[in-house]
Parts: structure tokens; C-alpha cells; sequence
């Protein structure tokens, strides 16, 4: 940029600041003066070409917009918190059991050896078919069908051996045995 302009919006900013400051402290609060001091004048900067010979009311008409952009961001927020305040919470039964029977697969995942862990997570978590899962592996398909198979049997006896006795009358929790059986063949 040439210096000239440099120096002619140095000069506007030296002499304009403190008024423009004010004009914004008497319709802002106080923590919010320097945010918007500052985009009053970036966009100053990037309208300087725009600016009139006497840039004081200019700059005025600028902060009001700026002003009035934040009031509007504000009560949309304001809009957003009411909105999210007045939704339900997703903590019906539905959802603590789904968490409780996620926790419960985690669990008996992780007490699972490191092999039976890797073969599951081929199949479940990236969708792989036993084909591919013998590609990955560099084994032959077969053998990666019997694995597959044993390590969602002990997958299955992990979860069963971990869940407690519900008494009587008590929801049970959704069967994870589903989720582990899911898996493209």
C-alpha cells in the first residue's frame, strides 16, 4: 500500500479515535468498545477510497452498523440458548441404557486378547468382509472366518459373564450381542 495512505488514515485514526471510542462507549458496553473501535476502523482501512473529506460522521454510520450487527449476532444467540434451554435432555431410560450396553461393549472388548480385538474391529469397525480381512492380514480366508467367528463367541461370553442380574420387573438393557454380530460377510 502507497504511504501516503498509510499516513492520511494514520492521521484519520489520530484525530477520529477518541470520538468515535466515545460514540460506541455510549452504546456498548464496556468490554465490547474495543472489538468494535476495532472493526470500525479495519473497515476504514479497507474503505478508505470510500471515505468522505470530513470521515467523522462516516466513521459514526460505520460503528452503528457495526454496533447493530452485534445486537442482532447477540439475539441470536440469546434465540439459540432459549431454544436449547427449552429442549428435553436426552436422559430418558432409553438413552442410559443404550450408554450402559455401549460401556458394557467396551469393556468385554477390552479384556478381549490383542488378535480377537484387531479381527473385530477389521469387521465392525471398518466393514471389512473375512476376504478382506484375509487380504489385510495376509492370510488366507478360511482361517479368518473360524477367527472371526471364535472372536465374537468370546466377545459375546465377555459380555455375557459381565452383566449384572437386573431384579425383577427392571428394564433389561438393549442386547449388545446385536451389535457385535453386525458385520458384512
Amino acid at each position: 500500500m502507497d504511504s501516503t495512505i498509510e499516513e492520511q488514515f494514520t492521521a484519520v485514526y489520530r484525530c477520529h479515535r477518541a470520538a468515535v471510542e466515545r460514540y460506541v462507549l455510549r452504546r456498548a458496553q464496556p468490554e465490547d468498545v474495543g472489538d468494535v473501535l476495532a472493526e470500525v476502523f479495519l473497515t476504514a482501512w479497507r474503505r478508505f477510497d470510500q471515505m468522505p473529506a470530513e470521515p467523522l460522521p462516516w466513521l459514526y454510520g460505520v460503528a452503528r452498523r457495526v454496533l447493530a450487527n452485534d445486537r442482532r449476532a447477540g439475539q441470536r444467540r440469546t434465540d439459540l440458548q432459549d431454544r436449547l434451554a427449552d429442549e428435553p435432555r436426552p436422559h430418558d431410560s432409553g438413552y442410559v441404557e443404550e450408554v450402559i450396553a455401549r460401556t458394557d461393549v467396551a469393556q468385554a472388548f477390552d479384556r478381549l486378547g490383542g488378535d480377537d480385538q484387531e479381527v473385530l474391529r477389521l469387521a465392525l469397525w471398518e466393514e471389512l468382509t473375512p476376504a478382506e480381512i484375509a487380504h489385510v492380514l495376509g492370510q488366507k480366508p478360511v482361517p479368518v472366518r473360524v477367527r472371526l467367528h471364535r472372536a465374537r463367541r468370546r466377545l459375546r461370553k465377555q459380555l455375557n459373564s459381565s452383566r449384572p442380574v437386573l431384579p425383577t420387573g427392571a428394564p433389561a438393557a438393549a442386547a449388545p450381542s446385536q451389535e457385535v454380530t453386525h458385520a458384512r460377510h
